[in-house]
């Protein structure tokens, strides 16, 4: 086997470890955060009696995630009896899988080449796992499908509420997907490309989308643009809460209407991948939000971009998880401030206000472009 290829694969496996271990970490300890911040959302306490063993006492409830997590791996895995087992073990996966494959297509640092002079190695792309050229497109096809998990699960159950919850998905799904593809539309108009990376480098030399400002160079266009770029990150960001199916967009789940939606009749493990999913949705809806709106792994002013190492791309890495919680901590307290929307609302939201302000917006930008390139 050729040398490039073997440290490619190498490389490659070594990626999707990491990656995949910080995701599921952050995936855990966010439910953690959830409950501390609504706890103190709401004047309580919150998880403070499961500490770490290597930690002296109790140590804020920083355990509670490992034993939250055996708990649902000991519970006994009840089915009952008139669900149709196949699609009813399938829908899970369906759920979990998807925003794991997204964050493979996330840049999380610079994808130029590293030199491991000790090694004498090359790395080839070490801050993504695919470096899809278009990668965006992918991103939006592989999100879509996390919506058949939670129809499966409603259809499979052969529940009213979970059917209803499943229903209620698909149309909140159909919804929103368009205005949320046309939300970014602009992004590609401006950045002249479809690939994470280059969007990251365009928002390096131009100035971060939402924070023209940070940029090696001050770009008047961009400026003149801000308006109209904000309203795509607005669409997009209330797209991403309807698409996550958080509050106050969790329709499908609804326990007030539904008990708990389409999870009803879901327990042990199989509910705690459900719990999983969404969670893991958010990380890859933040990963999102910060790739094409606020400069992706990159620092202000271009900083760190040039002679790349392996502590620069620590760094970097650094950067872009920070980025993340700061937007899981605004899904958190959207979720515990804001009440449910009604189901009419809800649909009168997304197809009589996002969709036509979205489309008048692309036409705009595109009109903007135009003039640009006249002057």
């Amino acid at each position: 086997m050729d040398g490039s290829l073997t440290v490619f694969i190498i490389s490659t496996l070594i990626k999707i470890a990491v990656v995949v271990g910080v995701l599921l970490g952050i995936v855990a300890y966010t439910v953690l955060a959830e409950r501390k911040i609504c706890a103190a959302i709401q004047d309580r306490v919150g998880p403070n009696r499961v500490g770490l063993p290597f930690l002296k006492g109790r140590f804020w409830g920083l355990g509670q995630p490992i034993a939250d997590a055996f708990k649902l791996m000991l519970k006994e895995q009840f089915v009952p009896g008139v669900v149709k087992r196949f699609y009813y073990t399938l829908a899970p996966f369906f759920v979990i899988v998807p925003p794991l494959l997204i964050i493979g297509l996330i840049p999380f640092a610079s994808v130029d080449p590293v030199t491991i002079s000790s090694l004498k190695i090359v790395v080839p792309q070490p801050g993504v796992i695919i470096n899809a050229g278009a990668g965006v497109l992918w991103a939006f096809a592989i999100s879509s499908l996390s919506v058949y998990g939670i129809v499966l699960a409603g259809w499979a159950s052969n529940s009213k509420y979970a059917f209803l919850g499943g229903i209620r998905s698909t149309a909140q799904m159909i919804s929103y997907e368009v205005a949320l593809g046309f939300s970014v539309i602009p992004v590609f108009l401006l950045t002249g490309s479809l690939n994470f990376s280059d969007i990251v480098k365009f928002q390096i030399e131009h100035g971060w989308l939402m924070i023209p400002f940070f940029a090696q160079h001050l770009d008047w266009k961009l400026f003149a643009m801000w308006p109209f770029l904000f309203i795509s990150f607005l669409i997009f960001l209330v797209a991403l809460f309807a698409e996550t199916n958080r509050a106050p967009f969790d329709l499908p789940e609804s326990e007030q209407e539904l008990v708990a939606g389409y999870n009803t009749e879901y327990g042990g493990m199989k509910f705690g991948m459900f719990f999983l999913g969404e969670y893991a949705a958010m990380v890859a809806a933040s990963a999102l939000i910060i790739t094409l709106f606020f400069g992706g792994w990159s620092l202000p002013f271009g900083l760190l971009t040039k002679g790349m190492s392996i502590g620069a791309l620590l760094i970097q890495a650094l950067v872009f998880l920070l980025k993340i919680l700061v937007f899981l901590f605004l899904f958190i307290w959207i979720r515990w401030t804001l009440p449910r929307f009604r189901y009419d609302q809800l649909m009168n939201l997304g197809w009589k206000i996002f969709l036509p302000l979205s489309m008048v917006n692309i036409g705009s930008v595109a009109m903007l472009l135009a003039l640009f390139k006249t002057l």
